[in-house]
């Protein structure tokens, strides 16, 4: 290989390679992770806060060596999500019906779930009751759990990377291929929204979904260093009308194609979802549009 090759945000030379090889081959004993690690010290490779991008500069090593570019080590554990085959213990919660008006249930709190029970109990309401589940989670991401006053949950959010590339968010944005790789981190997909099925309250989840967006930017500047400026979601057809996103004034932007990034010949149908976006800023466009250096 003698040209350049993008991945991961980086320009990668054949000496950048070359490179990475060598520590493969010097240090056998590496671990995935200490070789990440290394590599980004080595190409001070770090994210708005500081802090090495080891994550993003795992996902590069994986994808050279899917491009039969380099082999490395073996894999000390399988994957991110290994406890999925342990048996699970879901976190007892009430059941009992939950209706009325909105006003009857307020103050409603919106907390980030810390390690404990509130995250066992925002896990749990995901594993039972969403129809994509739970699963580990990989890079940025926040998550919410909504409570009554009397502390019941009445809603999980989930809030991590956007889709790479969409036809109708990227034609709406405006930006090239280019500035979306640079830029794409400005934008988050809400990928995760319950409200639990014994939860039956008018307004609910578009008053929540309102409350999170309040607070969302200031929450992942916090955590990442940066403010997102734009949010997307993705509403299965078939399932849902998006009833929430509409009241809560989010975008319509159009439908997905029906097809997954690994479907090089047409022939993998997935089901078609519409595509909604809410601006956390004014201007949002024309940073998405930025050209950075």
């Amino acid at each position: 290989m003698n040209e350049i090759i993008r991945i991961q945000g980086r320009d990668l030379s054949p000496n950048d390679i070359a490179y990475i090889k060598e520590q493969i081959a010097t240090h056998p004993h590496w671990h995935r992770t200490r070789l990440s690690r290394e590599i980004c010290a080595a190409w001070a490779w770090r994210d708005e806060v500081g802090r090495p991008k080891d994550m993003a500069c795992r996902t590069l090593l994986l994808k050279l060596e899917r491009k039969g570019l380099l082999t490395l080590p073996p894999p000390r554990r399988s994957g991110v999500n290994h406890l999925r085959g342990k048996s699970f213990q879901p976190v007892l919660h009430d059941r009992s019906a939950l209706e009325g008006s909105l006003r009857t249930l307020q103050p409603i709190t919106l907390i980030i779930p810390k390690r404990g029970s509130e995250t066992e109990l925002w896990q749990t309401l995901l594993t039972q009751h969403h129809y994509l589940g739970f699963k580990t989670h990989v890079g940025q991401s926040i998550s919410y759990l909504a409570q009554t006053s009397d502390g019941r949950p009445v809603a999980c959010l989930l809030f991590g990377a956007a889709a790479w590339k969409t036809a109708p968010r990227d034609s709406f944005i405006g930006w090239s291929a280019k500035v979306r790789e640079n830029n794409i981190s400005r934008v988050i997909n809400n990928t995760r929204f319950l409200i639990p099925p014994w939860v039956k309250v008018p307004h609910l989840a578009s008053h929540i979904l309102a409350m999170a967006l309040r607070r969302l930017p200031d929450d992942w500047q916090n955590k990442y260093g940066f403010k997102p400026v734009l949010v997307e979601t993705f509403v299965e057809q078939d399932r849902f009308k998006g009833t929430c996103y509409k009241a809560a004034n989010w975008q319509y932007l159009g439908v997905t194609s029906g097809r997954t990034r690994q479907d090089r010949y047409n022939k993998i149908s997935v089901p078609i979802k519409e595509i909604y976006v809410y601006p956390l800023c004014r201007n949002f466009k024309k940073t998405l549009c930025e050209e950075t250096p």
